[in-house]
């Protein structure tokens, strides 16, 4: 039995889901089935069949058949979509098992949007643990906050942002992994930096305004395109077309001096096949932290062609961001006296007065380009593709107090008779990046069978540079004087092949197998002077299987096995010691099996998973020749947890929806090392570094246990309260499991309050107000340290992020 087992937040949660679990029976249930054909009574297997309210779904059989058992009583809405076909919806009287018979779907007109991302997504069946956030839900959380937030309720996922308030630089963590390990696309194309491997949203600001919908699965997952899912992947889908014309304001006001307009507006349809949307938006806060400000800008326009078979669109999105720097955190004797705390761009003026530079930021600019192309041959088979560019270029800027010359490879300055070896200077560090290729697939769908054989390819071309752009002594160098410049080029491609099988009635076989290949150059020197030149090659072979079983209408049962691979990121080779070994691919075998049940008003779904990691690669302590801190391949190491989420529905104005994850998170045998700082005194008879042999222990930021709880309550038409509550428990901050260097649990809660109402001349008006932090808890998300031995005593310097008090947003939404 796993030994988070024994802790009393663990026991609350475990009486929670029994509270659920007793509750079950108390509800009626229904059925409703059907067989879904089309206008030439043709069966349609792979429908999609969504209970709107219950948010519960399947997809008809070979057959076409369907049955959706644990149906709420009273007024219901059952919508019917398949690819090529119009959306099909009814309103259902459930005082009684329904049977509709036949189901005929009709062509449509034009063809819908889902054919850009069913290459990407998991399907209604697929043996894999996932979520989907719908439109709706999308809109109501949507208060500009960054893409982490608007995600914070899903299963085993953990939120930070470094400013405090979720706007600016933000993080999540799925499954204890981090963002360089979590794969992300937008409509099916690559989101991730191709070098770091990371997705920074805050050079997308307001994104979440031009998206419908929102897939994450966690663990492995299915195949998709770009970088490898090693804790979970994420598929946005931009805006659809809507087919009337409408304009849209919305806004948000907030503390920490938050503001946020956005305006949109839609064309309709145009002469039955033509559309044009788009979106600006513009958004500043000053942040929770002290001058952690953020000044961001973002667009986004989509024009389409649309008939019944044929889908182009070319959509483009982008942003410009710029931030006061507060990526250091407060260190830890500071967090009770001064949370907000921020050391970043301080510096000594010429009275020995502290001041701060007021042009410590970050400045980047990324655009997106995508045209797609789908097309429908028939009912069975239809194939769709994608070209992509993405652009980027900015830089960071600091202010640095007395620097040696040499380190900016600057000659020393004469003055007088003094040899002057220092200065005091202001530097950027340049990133200008470009990433295009094209991805595409080809889906079949048969009696029993379905495949999608997908891939793509991409190149990714990276400049880093630094340049002095001020010096207190700059002796013969010139303005933006440049101390180093590298290029970084990778293309990948990947190809892949899905299918299912259906071994009868209630039986799902899916098998997916990928083949991905990956060559990177580096050239140049590194900020440290450091020739960092070297190439790289790899191929992986990503098979994954499992199958499905549907136990009866309203429970279904799941095994899945799946193998992925991931080769280091640019900082990884970058920063390894010369001397030492080149960092090794990371594989990961995840196990998954799960569980679901559906009754009237009740859902509940259970996720065991183990995963396996080998060669990992993890903080040790270790330095490179430079005493710059490098990552390190761990043999041995794997997380495995049991997710549990449900819902609870007694009503039609109330549900409850709660999940709950319960994790071990474990490096087998970890070896560490500090550095030694008293070795410059003894070289020859002390260490340059002390090693640590401390077992089996715990991955860093990887909590036992993890709480989400939302409440929502409709208590008249139009009127809607949410109470969102999360707890996240204990966290070490490095991989030695010592209690001294701990994040401390937490317990959050949120509270929001919507009222939409439709006035004359406007088709709906909306505002929206939500207390965060609403009971004023003092937490932090996320912290370093730095451990080293000075004067024979262990010592260590670090940083936490405190997260904000109590505060407010307030929102408009105007809809012409």
């Amino acid at each position: 039995m796993l030994h988070f087992l024994s802790s009393e937040t663990m026991k609350r949660a475990v009486l929670w889901l029994a509270g659920i679990l007793v509750a079950l029976p108390a509800f009626s249930q229904f059925s409703v089935k059907g067989v879904v054909v089309d206008e030439e009574n043709r069966s349609l297997p792979g429908a999609s069949i969504l209970l709107v309210e219950q948010g519960r779904g399947l997809v008809t059989s070979r057959n076409g058949a369907f049955v959706l058992e644990g149906v709420q009583g009273g007024s219901r809405i059952l919508q019917i979509t398949f690819v090529g076909y119009e959306p099909w919806s009814t309103v259902l009287n459930m005082n009684a098992d329904r049977d509709l018979g036949m189901i005929r779907m009709t062509r449509a007109a034009i063809l819908g949007e889902e054919v850009i991302i069913t290459a990407t997504r998991a399907g209604g069946q697929t043996p894999v643990a996932v979520s989907n956030i719908e439109k709706g839900e999308i809109k109501t959380r949507n208060f500009g906050q960054d893409m982490p937030y608007l995600l914070s309720s899903t299963p085993s996922l953990v939120t930070s942002s470094d400013a405090g308030n979720g706007i600016g630089y933000t993080s999540m963590r799925i499954r204890g992994t981090d963002a360089n390990r979590i794969n992300v696309t937008v409509n099916g194309i690559p989101l991730n930096d191709a070098e770091s491997h990371s997705v920074y949203w805050v050079d997308l600001p307001d994104l979440a305004t031009s998206v419908d919908n929102i897939q994450i699965q966690r663990g492995v997952g299915t195949s998709t395109n770009g970088a490898a899912a090693f804790g979970a992947s994420i598929n946005l889908q931009t805006q659809k077309l809507e087919k009337e014309a409408y304009g849209l304001y919305e806004g948000t006001f907030g503390s920490f001096r938050t503001l946020r307009n956005s305006i949109s507006a839609g064309s309709g349809l145009i002469h039955d096949h033509f559309s044009v949307d788009l979106r600006l938006s513009e958004l500043h806060s000053d942040g929770y932290i002290d001058r952690s400000w953020t000044n961001l800008k973002s667009y986004y326009v989509s024009t389409g062609y649309n008939d019944s078979r044929t889908l182009v669109k070319f959509i483009t999105f982008g942003g410009t961001e710029e931030l006061y720097q507060a990526w250091n955190g407060v260190p830890s004797d500071m967090l009770e006296t001064n949370r907000r705390y921020n050391g970043l761009g301080a510096y000594s003026d010429a009275a020995g007065r502290l001041a701060y530079y007021d042009n410590q930021i970050d400045h980047y600019r990324q655009m997106h380009y995508q045209l797609h192309l789908s097309r429908v041959f028939t009912t069975r088979l239809y194939a769709n593709a994608a070209l992509h560019y993405t652009g980027g270029a900015g830089y960071y800027e600091q202010y640095k107090e007395d620097e040696s010359l040499s380190d900016y490879r600057m000659e020393d300055v004469i003055l007088g008779g003094d040899t002057i070896r220092s200065t005091d200077l202001i530097r950027r560090k340049w990133l200008d990046n470009d990433f295009y290729g094209a991805v595409g697939g080809i889906h079949y769908r048969g009696g029993r069978i379905g495949a999608v054989l997908g891939g793509g390819w991409n190149r990714y071309v990276g400049d880093h540079l630094g340049r002095v752009i001020w010096a207190r002594y700059p002796g013969t160098s010139e303005i933006r004087y440049q101390w180093y410049d590298n290029r970084g080029i990778k293309s990948d491609w990947n190809s892949y092949l899905k299918t299912t099988f259906e071994g009868g009635d209630r039986l799902l076989f899916f098998a997916d197998m990928q083949l991905r290949g990956i060559d990177y150059s580096i050239s140049g020197i590194d900020d440290d002077l450091r020739d960092i030149a070297q190439e790289h090659d790899f191929l992986f072979f990503n098979p994954k299987a499992g199958f499905s079983f549907q136990v009866s209408p309203a429970q279904r049962f799941y095994i899945f096995v799946a193998r992925a691979s991931r080769e280091p990121n640019r900082n990884n080779f970058v920063d390894a010691d010369p001397a030492g070994p080149v960092p090794r691919k990371e594989t990961l075998l995840d196990y998954e099996t799960g569980y679901s049940f559906a009754g009237a008003g009740y859902s509940l779904n259970l996720n065991f998973y183990y995963m396996d990691y080998t060669d990992q690669l993890v903080l040790t302590g270790e330095i490179n020749d430079v005493g710059s801190a490098i990552m390190t391949n761990v043999k041995d190491s794997y997380r495995t947890g049991l997710e549990i989420s449900g819902s609870l529905s007694p009503v039609r104005w109330l549900r409850w929806n709660l999940n709950v994850t319960l994790s071990r998170n474990r490096i087998i045998q970890y070896r560490g090392y500090v550095d030694n700082w008293d070795y410059w005194s003894d070289p020859v008879n002390l260490p340059y570094q002390v090693e640590e042999n401390r077992g089996n222990t715990d991955l860093a930021f990887s909590p036992g246990i993890i709480v989400h709880s939302n409440l929502d309550v409709e208590p008249v038409k139009h009127l809607h309260l949410n109470l969102s509550s999360r707890y996240v428990g204990k966290q070490y901050i490095d991989n030695t499991s010592s209690e001294e260097r701990i994040l401390d649990p937490y317990l959050v809660s949120d509270l929001r309050i919507a009222y939409t109402f439709y006035p004359r001349y406007i088709d709906e008006a909306a505002v929206q107000f939500q207390v965060m932090n609403l009971f004023n808890t003092e937490y932090e998300t996320n912290a370093w340290i730095y451990r080293y031995y000075s004067g024979g005593k262990e010592r260590t310097m670090d940083g936490y992020y405190p997260q904000a008090g109590t505060h407010f947003m307030l929102g408009i939404r105007l809809k012409l």
